[in-house]
Formats: C-alpha cells, sequence, structure tokens
C-alpha cells in the first residue's frame, strides 16, 4: 500500500459501496477481524478487503497508509475491546487481575488477530489509555515511579505472553491442535519411571494440567509477588 493516507477530515465516501455502506476507519477494522478470522493472515490484504467491503481497494488508502498502519490498528482494536467496561475499583490486585483476565479473554476471542498482533505497539488510544489504566493502578497503591514502572513492564508482558501463546494455540487448525493436546497421553504416559521418575510420578496432574492454560495460575504469582514488594515499600 502506498502511503497516501487522506487527513481524517476527509476521509468519509460521498457515496456508498456496492453493499450500501458508507466506509469509515471502524468499518474497515471490523471487516478486516472477521477476514482474518475467517481465513488467517492471508486475508489482510487491500484486495480481499476491498472485495468484503464492495469497494475499490485504493479506498482503503484513505484511511490507513499500509497494511502495517492496518495491523497496529487491529492490535490496538484488541486492546479497546479488553478493556469495555473496565473500571478501577481502588483494590489494586483486583484490578490489576482484571486488567490481565480480560486481555487474555480479548484474544482469545480473536486468535489469529491475536498472533499477529499481540507483540506490537501501537501509540494509538486503547493502548495509551491502558498504559495509563495500569500506571494508575500501580501508583495509586504506592508504589514510588520507579518501581510502578517495572512491575508495569512484567505485567503487561506476563498478560501479552499468555494471550499470544494461547491465541496461537487455538488459531492452530483443529488436527493440529487435537494431535498436540495428545502428545502428554501419547508421549509423556509411556515414559518409564526408570528413565524418567519425576514425570511418570506426576503424569495424571501433568496431563490434566497441560491441557489448561497457565495464565490464571502465573497471574496469581505474579500478584503474590507485587504483594510482597508493596509489603515491603510500605515497611520501608
Amino acid at each position: 500500500m502506498a502511503e497516501r493516507v487522506v487527513p481524517e477530515n476527509r476521509r468519509q465516501r460521498r457515496r456508498p459501496t456496492k453493499q450500501g455502506t458508507v466506509l469509515s476507519e471502524r468499518i474497515i477494522i471490523e471487516t478486516a477481524l472477521r477476514l482474518v478470522a475467517q481465513h488467517g493472515a492471508e486475508a489482510l490484504s487491500v484486495r480481499r478487503l476491498g472485495a468484503a467491503l464492495g469497494a475499490d481497494p485504493s479506498a482503503i488508502y484513505r484511511y490507513f497508509r499500509n497494511t502495517d498502519d492496518l495491523l497496529l490498528a487491529l492490535a490496538d482494536e484488541l486492546i479497546g475491546i479488553a478493556q469495555r467496561g473496565w473500571r478501577a475499583t481502588g483494590d489494586w490486585r483486583s484490578d490489576l487481575r482484571d486488567i490481565a483476565l480480560r486481555v487474555h479473554a480479548a484474544y482469545l476471542a480473536n486468535p489469529q488477530a491475536a498472533a499477529l498482533a499481540a507483540h506490537r505497539t501501537t501509540g494509538r488510544e486503547h493502548e495509551t489509555r491502558a498504559v495509563e489504566a495500569i500506571l494508575s493502578v500501580l501508583r495509586g497503591a504506592g508504589f514510588p515511579d520507579a518501581e510502578a514502572v517495572r512491575i508495569y513492564h512484567a505485567f503487561v508482558d506476563q498478560a501479552l505472553a499468555f494471550a499470544a501463546l494461547d491465541a496461537a494455540a487455538l488459531a492452530l487448525p483443529e488436527p493440529a491442535r487435537e494431535a498436540d493436546e495428545q502428545v502428554w497421553h501419547a508421549a509423556y504416559g509411556k515414559l518409564s519411571a526408570a528413565t524418567h521418575p519425576h514425570v511418570a510420578a506426576t503424569f495424571p496432574l501433568l496431563a490434566a494440567d497441560m491441557s489448561e492454560s497457565g495464565h490464571p495460575f502465573a497471574l496469581e504469582l505474579m500478584l503474590d509477588a507485587v504483594g510482597a514488594r508493596l509489603a515491603a515499600h510500605r515497611k520501608g
């Protein structure tokens, strides 16, 4: 895509598309999310978007500079989905837990897009609002700024890492996903106690636990660590 994006106040089409839709950034983002969900990363093209919108592909240039610009918009949209309805309660632990679980749920609801976008930094509206919210929770809890920033970094990276990991697994074709799940029984269940005593001893628990996301437990471990550091700051 060429870099010839039209200024916002001049973007709207005067005529609807063949499908009767007046193009907007919102319509394009929603259509792109749907196409990626249905067809994967290859769907993120001007040609496919134009066909789905019933518009000339060049019309996308009026809203996005290139496909990477559109991808950043999708990444920011996922962050926005995660924030819908979130309100700070004043309980730092509950607020951070809620944010992390919302991110995880939003990405798993859009696994194909999440696999493409979880690692991107958008600098856009939803992301900047999320950064502000998390830092507000941490500074409001009493952390000094340097510590709040370090905890923010670790918290966000852990939340996004689990969201991306679990979304990527969910985005796999069903046969591949089922095959991966069976490995714990087909391979690990057959390991001998003579050669792998710890795997053999814990196998039933291991197979059961690995069938679920490790995110909720990892989140509680992180919140415990944050709480311990906060207690130390208050004592010091």
